[in-house]
């Protein structure tokens, strides 16, 4: 009897985080403020670049995560590929009323290649390999590839004055199903869809705002997007 009780609260513990997931309100809109930012070195292949985001379940308030990221670049030599290694700290908060907080620590390398379709679609592939350390977790890996697309309306270029289209989609993998303590994650981890109104305030700012869709293995949740892109 002690066994057959035991098992069966492994089971309800194990079941947990998916009934906690569920719970999630998927209906109501959350919202992502995020400025971006990278820099080149005068005469240099190396430079920086980083992001800081702050994610709501809802439009404001309501902590989905702080995310902290930042990293060195490097150009190759006569091409526009663009290397970076980073650092990225991440706090995600529960959804509702709770407090509870988990932190990741998070290690990346990405390289990020431009292309052009005709004088008017402009593309640009990132793919990013990331090694993390999530709070209570087993050490986990995971790989992305995003596609963006930029489409100017009033002009051929998005230098000062443009208005465009920005589009994204953004497929999550998991290297690891173990997560420790007998937890598993899926395979699938997550995509993201995001279509957005973008505007060239210079040739090195823009402004984007837009809705993204995130699908995970859990839940499906539309978040509004407001985002700075700087280039100095």
């Amino acid at each position: 009897m002690r066994t057959l009780l035991l098992s069966f609260l492994t089971v309800i513990l194990l079941s947990l985080p998916k009934q906690l997931s569920a719970q999630v309100d998927e209906s109501q809109y959350g919202a992502w403020y995020m400025y971006f930012w990278n820099t080149s070195f005068n005469e240099s292949k190396f430079g920086l670049q980083g992001d800081i985001q702050y994610r709501n379940w809802d439009l404001g308030g309501d902590l989905e995560q702080l995310l902290l990221r930042g990293g060195v670049t490097y150009k190759p030599e006569n091409t526009d590929l663009l290397l970076t290694l980073g650092y990225g700290h991440i706090t995600t908060g529960a959804f509702g009323d709770s407090d509870d907080k988990v932190t990741e620590s998070r290690i990346y390398q990405e390289a990020l290649m431009p292309g052009q379709i005709g004088q008017r679609i402009f593309l640009k592939h990132r793919f990013r390999y990331e090694q993390r350390f999530v709070e209570n977790q087993d050490f986990r890996t995971r790989y992305r590839y995003n596609l963006f697309v930029n489409i100017p309306f009033n002009q051929p270029d998005l230098d000062e004055g443009a208005v465009y289209l920005a589009l994204y989609n953004e497929l999550f993998i998991n290297g690891e199903r173990s997560i420790g303590e007998g937890r598993s994650v899926e395979i699938f981890d997550r995509n993201r869809s995001y279509a957005a109104l973008g505007y060239s305030i210079k040739n090195n700012l823009k402004v984007q705002f837009g809705l993204m869709r995130q699908i995970t293995d859990n839940i499906s949740k539309n978040q509004w997007q407001l985002s700075l892109h700087h280039n100095f």
